[in-house]
This record gives C-alpha cells, structure tokens and sequence, in this order.
C-alpha cells in the first residue's frame, strides 16, 4: 500500500481537535443524505447500530429516536420487553473509544458528542401509540420543519411508525399549511409495519402527498432466518468463522459489543434501510425500482414500494405489510427444490450484494483499531463520460471507460462491467460481461425509444478485505 504521511498528520490534528468538540457539524453544502432512525431496541437492532455507527461517516444523522414495535414496548413481558433506552447511549460510548482511530481513516465521522445531541426518546409505552407528543416525535417534526437544509431526510423505522406518525400528527395539527412541504421533505424505508400506526394514522392522512416509501419484506434474509434463506456462497461471510475473526474479535469496544450468536451472525434486520442511504455509485436513490445494497422494490401504489412478488402465488397485500402475512415468513420453511429456487430468487435483489456489504463491515471494522497504511480503503472509479445518464439511437456505438479509476493504497483494480437487467425496461437478449476497463457496445436493433439499460460498473481492489465501488449508467433509447 502507498504512504500516506500527509494525510495521516492532518487527520491525526483533526482526531485530538475532535475530541473536545461537538461534531464535525454537517457541512454547509453536504450532499450526503440527512438521516432519522427510529428503533426498538432488539437484540437486531443494537447489531445494526454497530454497523450504523460505523457507517455514520456516509450520513448526516438527523435523529436517534427510541421507539416502540408490536414486538417490544415499556410493559411488555419475556421476550416482549423493551430494552431500556439508555442502551442508545451505552453503544455511543462504545463508538467514543474507537472514534479517534477512525478519524484516521475519515474525518467525516461524527463525534460521540454529536450523536449524543440527536437522541431522543420517542413514543414507547404500548404498541402503536402516536397520540402522545413525546420529546422524540416533535424531534422529528423540527427536523421536517426546518427550512435550513433542502435535502430530503429519510426517515427509518427499525421498529414501529408509531413515533414517526406522532410527529407528523404534531405537523398536521399545528401546521397544517405546510403538510405537502414536509412531504415533499421526506423519504420512508420501513422494516415491515410493525404496528398499526402507518395503517391507521399515515395512510389516510399523509399517503396522498406520494412520500416516497419503502415498505421492506426481503430484508429479512438479513434478520434471523438468514442461515435458512441465504445462498452457500453468500453463508459463509456471516458464519462463526468469518464473523468472529473480521467482526467480533480483536476489533475494538464497540465491535466486542455486537450482539452475536455464539460467534456467528444472529440478525440485522434493519440494516438495510442504511444500506440504502450509502452512496456507493448504485444511484438506488434515484428511485426504490432501481435495487442497490437495500434491495430492489416496485411501486404498488401513490409513490409506496414493496418488493416484487416471488410468483403469481403472491399478491401485494392491501393492508398492513407485517409479519403474520409477510411472504419471507410464508417461504421460511420451504423444502422442495423448486419452492426454494423461488424463494432463492425472491430475496436476490439484496443477497446479491451482500458479499461486498460484509467486506466493507470488515474494513470499517479494521478502521477501529488500525492506522491508515495497515487498512484497506474504498478504491475510486472514474468513468471518461461525464454523464451516468445517456440517451442514444437504435444502432449507435457506446463506449463506457473506467481506465482512470484509482485505489488510495495503492491496491490493483478488478473490472467488472454488466447488465443489471431487471430495473431496465428493455426486455431483450442484450447483455454485458466483461472485466475489461473499457467496454463499447452498440444499442440493439429491436430496442424501442423510450427503453432504459442499465449498466453497472463494478471496481474491486485486492486488498484485504476487498472493497467494491460501482458506478451505473443508464442508457435510454431515443429516435
């Protein structure tokens, strides 16, 4: 790997300046995504809030606000219980002894104090209670009011919507002038419905405004059932053997604290509503329909997005998307062979990527306790043409060149160009595979104006672990 004095000085200044201030506060002109995570604190939960916090350095974070679920709330007994609210603080310290090694590796991390400053305890007492304005829910409504940011927030709920919808009762009630402004301010990626809140209270009232949502099924491959569900090649990074040496041993407090089964991956079901936030050059958002690292979904009505359907069997449910009718759970226990290609194929929009989502875990797990040059880092793809979005005619020669590309370590590159056929709309035969830096291509002949390719060019280094970047480029057919 290549020295980096320079930089490891500079960042070394920020580390100790960082230590004593708030944040690095968000940028004036940052064009990474504003975040609000709202959870229940299950076991799955606290172990996507290792990776989150450990991620935190690709978002501006908006919010962490406790919650409630129909499967943890303050009353709840046995495995229904709500974990106290201080554990939000609790895995913030343990992010504070490693934060100043990773500022080695990215200044935009956040500071402990900063995170510490956006967490507020919603509404948590019963299932799906959004009556009450509670400090979190009108945390929420102030950060979906305020007129300083344009940028969108997404909004995630890890548990129930019940604390999301009482802060936009709180909009709706006390400003209700500025009800389709706040809409067009938000973006939802919720992890099933889990309460009636979304059903009863943001449907009727908010849904109108086409909020973009996401309402997740297949992220359930990454919860509890993932040793029935995910693919053999896929298995192996998240069994006790790769988990316990890149994630769980001899990588810091806050990877000690990780909420394992027995050395292995037990859940991260609500990972990949962050996943989708990472901008990792998949552009998914753009648009749910286009898939990246948290999953691929379809619109199925005013701007909501589920997942596509396995088969014909299923049909998109017209209520609450939760687990008593949820397909991941109906395909769970599947043996036949046939059934289990279905299942296989209906969680592939997320298992696909999944490789590289664990070896970008493993890094950022390294930044815990390693100094720049003794880590691997993201290589950097550089495409010759300006524009990710290019329009062209039947017959007409593309040429797509990622020769500029460059890793930080000093790493050699891997190439691999192809076609992510399903967010496309044409339905041809063609097709590219290639592991070259440069790949040209003509538009096939029987394609119809207003058709869209999409290509993605996917760059790996060779570095321990591997990191992959992408960068994808539309096609759109025109006369």
């Amino acid at each position: 790997m290549k020295r980096h004095f320079l930089l490891l000085a500079v960042v070394l200044i920020n580390s100790l300046a960082g230590m004593t201030r708030i944040a690095p506060e968000i940028a004036e002109n940052s064009t990474k995504p504003r975040i609000i995570v709202t959870t229940d604190g299950e076991a799955d939960d606290r172990a996507s809030m290792v990776r989150f916090l450990l991620s935190s350095n690709e978002f501006d974070i908006e919010g962490i606000i406790n919650s409630s679920s129909q499967f943890h709330w303050v009353g709840g007994k046995g495995w229904n219980a709500f974990h106290p609210v201080d554990w939000v603080k609790e895995y913030v310290g343990y992010y504070s002894e490693v934060y100043p090694n990773l500022l080695l590796h990215d200044k935009a991390y956040p500071s402990p104090d900063y995170l510490l400053s956006k967490w507020k305890v919603g509404n948590i007492d019963g299932i799906g209670n959004y009556e009450e304005r509670t400090e979190g829910a009108r945390f929420i409504a102030d950060a979906i009011l305020r007129d300083d940011d344009p940028r969108p927030i997404w909004i995630q709920a890890w548990g129930g919507c019940n604390t999301l919808a009482a802060a936009l009762k709180i909009i709706q009630e006390d400003y209700p002038h500025k009800m389709q402004e706040a809409a067009a301010k938000m973006r939802l990626f919720l992890i099933w419905e889990q309460d009636d809140a979304y059903q009863k209270y943001i449907r009727p009232n908010w849904e109108h405004f086409n909020i973009p949502t996401i309402i997740s099924d297949q992220f359930d491959c990454m919860a509890y059932i993932w040793d029935k569900v995910l693919p053999q090649q896929v298995q192996s990074y998240f069994g006790k053997e790769w988990m316990t040496e890149n994630i769980i041993k001899g990588h810091g407090v806050l990877c000690d604290a990780y909420p394992d089964k027995d050395g292995a991956f037990n859940a991260e079901g609500d990972t990949p509503a962050f996943l989708h936030t990472i901008d990792n050059g998949l552009r998914n958002m753009e648009n749910p329909g286009y898939g990246g690292w948290g999953g691929r979904y379809v619109k199925v009505r005013n701007n909501v997005w589920m997942d596509p359907v396995p088969s014909a069997d299923f049909i998109h449910p017209t209520g609450q998307w939760c687990f008593s009718n949820s397909w991941s759970k109906q395909m769970e226990h599947y043996t036949d062979s046939a059934d289990i290609a279905i299942r296989t194929k209906y969680f592939k929009p997320l298992w696909r990527w999944l490789i590289d989502v664990q070896n970008d875990f493993a890094a950022r797990a390294d930044w815990c306790i390693k100094d720049y040059n003794s880590a691997n880092h993201h290589p950097l793809i550089h495409l010759k043409n300006e524009s990710m979005d290019i329009k062209a005619k039947v017959g007409e020669k593309i040429v797509l060149d990622a020769s500029k590309s460059e890793d930080p370590d000093g790493d050699d590159l891997i190439f691999h160009w192809w076609t992510y056929s399903e967010p496309g709309t044409y339905k041809g035969t063609f097709s590219i595979d290639s592991n070259k830096k440069k790949v040209s291509f003509k538009v096939p002949q029987d394609a119809r104006t207003g058709d869209t390719m999409h290509i993605i060019c996917q760059v790996s280094d060779d570095g321990t672990p591997t990191l992959t970047k992408y960068k994808r480029v539309i096609i759109e057919v025109v006369e």
